[in-house]
């Protein structure tokens, strides 16, 4: 048995189940209970789409994904497995890989800057209410409208003081800026930062190109994030990832249906995504979810409950692999329910009953077929990998990283002037002007008058900005549906 062309092979059940390509920017999903074989339907699928010359992102949350970059093992279960299914064509093979880590430990160092990032996202990064969203998106605006660049936590930090320190100034323009909010958003950044955001924001940011290449041999890279560490913060680890599926959305031009993606992104542990997440920023995953098709970039959810995802976004997702459910509760029972109506019923057998009855590596599959149709679900018997089942070893992982094509790229953090030093230097030129007299005293009833100088020099930084509101219209950023910079090429 051979695959058809531009198709990946998945398994076989009453007959050989594929993913078309073509429909493979369509979306997906793959479900089921804790180790019911979602993990070897993920690395199956990346590997599929690598050897079609497909780039690949995947999140590693458990670690068992590195081993994508290592052949498999002979191993007499899986062989037999093969040999069940018919595919002859079965190998062990490695798999091109980037490693990479927000953390920059078990890969290469992965950034954005705060510009980047948006309002919204850091919003929701930091957890706040709406009153405190609305004094982030006026920081974000003022410091866009004065071509002040928001790279890294302290420049953040430094425009969210100057805006409050300057709210009455700014107030006319930008709306009411509370010391109280001011004050709850510096308490999350510091509780941020402490959790790895440090190591998230700065420079050189992640050029989206890096991650869509090919090696020699026409294989797609599939770039692995570290992600064991990040899902202790899983806040940071679902808005990371939408920022990433934000930034693909903002940059990548359009292609219609091309007759292979030129991504596929892997969203595991998803309910993190949509968990206690505000109906605006819903309603926004769904039109990025949607759209995001048009660049050519497949999303694959991965989680355990069908029910986990909403029914906004689960009906765009039209190719699926679903391992077994457990039906014990009244939510479990419902989710079988869910997810056996999602398919395109099959005479042979009831979907809700095979649910559960899945053995491991089994799953109930299907997939476009042409035209968009949704082909008859299948209890298939999903292929096994060529890769190696289980984690890379360090001196391995070593050994990749140090022939990455991103090698040294990313591993040096740079900061270049920005809002922080920027701001700097307007306060330092506005004390220049103030008379020494002024400045000779160092305690007791000179504390008044020190007071006032700061005020002077806040006053003179406050005006400074109503000054240029009105000419720094060419300067001003765009932002896009997540209010990450909008760069359409």
């Amino acid at each position: 048995m051979s695959n058809p062309v531009n198709s990946i092979y998945i398994g076989k059940g009453e007959k050989p189940q594929y993913l078309n390509l073509k429909l493979a920017n369509r979306h997906g999903l793959i479900a089921g209970a804790t180790g019911t074989g979602k993990t070897v339907s993920l690395q199956i699928l990346a590997e599929g789409f690598s050897s079609q010359g497909v780039p690949v992102f995947m999140a590693d949350v458990k670690g068992d994904l590195s081993g994508i970059s290592q052949p498999g093992k002979p191993n007499k279960k899986l062989e037999e497995r093969a040999e069940k299914i018919g595919f002859e064509e079965y190998s062990y093979r490695a798999f091109p890989t980037i490693f990479w880590d927000l953390f920059g430990k078990q890969g290469h160092p992965i950034r954005t800057t705060v510009s980047e990032m948006g309002p919204l996202l850091l919003s929701r990064l930091l957890e706040l209410n709406d009153t405190q969203e609305g004094v982030v998106n006026i920081v974000f605006k003022v410091a866009d409208d004065e071509g002040l660049l928001l790279l890294d936590l302290k420049d953040f930090r430094a425009m969210l003081n100057f805006v409050g320190e300057n709210a009455a100034e700014l107030t006319t323009e930008y709306g009411n800026v509370s010391k109280a909010s001011v004050g709850a958003i510096q308490r999350r950044l510091l509780v941020l930062e402490q959790q790895g955001g440090k190591y998230f924001f700065g420079e050189p940011a992640l050029d989206l190109e890096h991650f869509m290449q090919t090696n020699s041999e026409g294989y797609g890279y599939i770039n692995v994030l570290a992600a064991d560490k990040l899902m202790q913060h899983p806040r940071m680890y679902a808005t990371f990832l939408l920022w990433l599926l934000s930034e693909l959305f903002e940059e990548l031009p359009e292609v219609g249906d091309p007759e292979k993606p030129r991504l596929v992104f892997f969203f595991d542990e998803a309910h993190l995504l949509f968990n206690r997440a505000p109906r605006a920023l819903l309603e926004k995953v769904e039109q990025v979810v949607k759209l995001i098709r048009s660049k050519g970039v497949g999303v694959y959810f991965v989680t355990q409950n069908p029910l986990d995802i909403p029914d906004s976004v689960l009906s765009q997702l039209g190719n699926r692999v679903q391992h077994a459910l457990r039906a014990f509760t009244p939510r479990q029972k419902k989710a079988v329910k869910v997810a056996a109506e999602t398919f395109r019923p099959n005479p042979k057998f009831d979907a809700a009953e095979v649910i559960t009855q899945l053995g491991v590596g089994e799953a109930l599959v299907s997939t476009l077929q042409k035209k968009g149709v949704p082909g008859i679900v299948d209890r298939t018997l999903i292929r096994p990998p060529s890769s190696r089942l289980g984690p890379a070893k360090p001196a391995e992982r070593k050994a990749i990283i140090g022939n990455s094509p991103v090698l040294g790229i990313y591993d040096k953090k740079i900061d270049r002037l920005s809002a922080f030093e920027m701001l700097k230097q307007r306060a330092e030129k506005a004390e220049e002007k103030v008379p020494p007299k002024s400045r000779r005293y160092e305690t007791g009833t000179t504390k008044r008058r020190r007071g006032r100088q700061r005020q002077g020099i806040l006053e003179t930084l406050g005006k400074s900005v109503a000054r240029t509101l009105g000419s720094s219209l060419g300067r001003q950023i765009v932002r896009g549906l997540l209010g990450s910079i909008f760069r359409g090429r």
